[in-house]
């Protein structure tokens, strides 16, 4: 019989999972080696897919709460500014997709999952050193020297996963040759009717940028992505100047050139992945969200995914309560064709969104407008798969 679960990672992978393990009746305790609970960054987008988890969870009102609904997705022309499609998104993506489609501050979204797991459940400054396991059991080392027991142990632990070593899974990470740039702006430094209330991603040679608002309209998250030949900072993310940024968008709209500009201190993080893998878990061990799957954020899916991985681990090791083994290998059949698809598919979407020749940035351009004539409320991004998704049918599925 499942009865406790070692969750390690407090970040909105691992609470998902440690709040939806606790509607199934499994008592968790999440290991989280950071003194608070908090989110690094800024905005993420909460598509229905990802909706559909926080309803599941009774989140879904709070999440309306916290979040901005953007009235389209609108794509733009680097250096001119012309308008290639628009996606409305303002009360379709109910009717398409059984859920509506917002942006909320990821430090907002990590609390909202925080309040649906106690605060005994977790425990802070906690860093792993190691996990095992054997026929009765996994564990996980502490250290501090202290062995933690359980019946399962849940690697939500990132892209440097002491748990994906434990699995034997542990290929080393690659820079994506890409390094993203982010930065929040008050909306009120920014003149009346320079942007509009919209998922903007301005697609240029080799970068794109995107923005968004936050909290109630107050604030513009931005994100800016160039291809660049290395990352050799050891840090994940750090602060860069403005200088630096702007003088990789030159010649960029006068839009983007005042966005980033009143960014008043950007950071910059390289992008790093890994080659999709079908080995996400053995015995009693399992891996979620960046452990497993890190992605690009072309499709805006890295947290989506983590948040979907957690809450059916939850519902299909509920199923198996007792056999854990079962359950986590039918968690991992569940979950993996789609999410290495999404993470292929954000690898892809970045060669259109960045591509270099003008002759063919012209041809991506003209079959944007003609697939928005024909079809207005057809994502350019081809995403309807992905918000379609019923995490609730893929548990009774499993």
């Amino acid at each position: 019989m499942t009865r406790k679960a070692l969750v390690v990672g407090a970040g909105i992978g691992g609470l998902t999972a440690a709040a939806a393990l606790i509607k199934q009746g499994i008592e968790v305790t999440v290991l989280e080696q950071a003194p608070q609970l908090g989110e690094v960054g800024a905005g993420l987008q909460v598509s229905p897919n990802a909706v559909k988890v926080l309803r599941g969870l009774g989140l879904e009102s709070g999440l309306k709460e916290i979040a901005c609904t953007p009235d389209a997705f609108c794509g733009y022309e680097w250096d001119s500014g012309e308008e290639l499609y628009r996606t409305p998104l303002a009360g379709t993506h109910e009717r398409l997709y059984g859920a509506g489609y917002y942006q909320a501050h990821r430090a907002d979204l990590h609390r909202l999952l925080a309040s649906a797991v106690p605060a005994d459940s977790v425990r802070l400054g906690t860093r792993i050193t190691a996990a095992a396991q054997d026929e009765a059991g996994a564990s996980v080392t502490l250290e501090s020297g202290e062995v933690l027991q359980a019946d399962v142990v849940i690697g939500a632990d990132g892209i440097k996963s002491v748990v994906r070593e434990a699995i034997g899974a542990a290929q080393p990470t690659t820079y994506t040759g890409m390094t993203a740039f982010r930065g929040l702006i008050p909306a009120k430094a920014i003149p009346p009717g320079m942007i509009d209330r919209v998922a903007a991603n301005w697609q240029g040679p080799h970068g794109h940028v995107i923005h968004y608002y936050l909290r109630a309209y107050q604030l513009v998250n931005v994100v800016a992505v160039m291809e660049l030949d290395s990352w050799t900072a050891e840090s994940w993310s750090l602060a860069v100047s403005s200088d630096e940024m702007l003088a990789l968008f030159e010649g960029w709209h006068p839009t983007i050139q005042h966005l980033l500009r009143s960014i008043e201190q950007p950071f910059r993080w390289g992008l790093y992945g890994r080659e999709a893998t079908h080995d996400w878990g053995r015995g009693r061990l399992t891996l979620l969200g960046d452990a497993v799957h890190p992605m690009v954020p072309f499709l805006a899916q890295g947290a989506a995914m983590a948040m979907e991985d957690g809450y059916v681990l939850a519902g299909v090791l509920g199923r198996h309560l007792d056999d854990p083994v079962a359950g986590l290998r039918a968690y991992e059949n569940a979950r993996r064709d789609r999410a290495n698809a999404v993470q292929q598919g954000s690898l892809e979407r970045a060669q259109t969104v960045h591509e270099p020749d003008p002759v063919k940035r012209a041809e991506r351009n003209r079959a944007y407008a003609e697939l928005n004539r024909k079809d207005p409320e057809k994502t350019m991004h081809r995403a309807e798969w992905i918000f379609s998704y019923d995490p609730d049918a893929a548990i009774a599925a499993a």
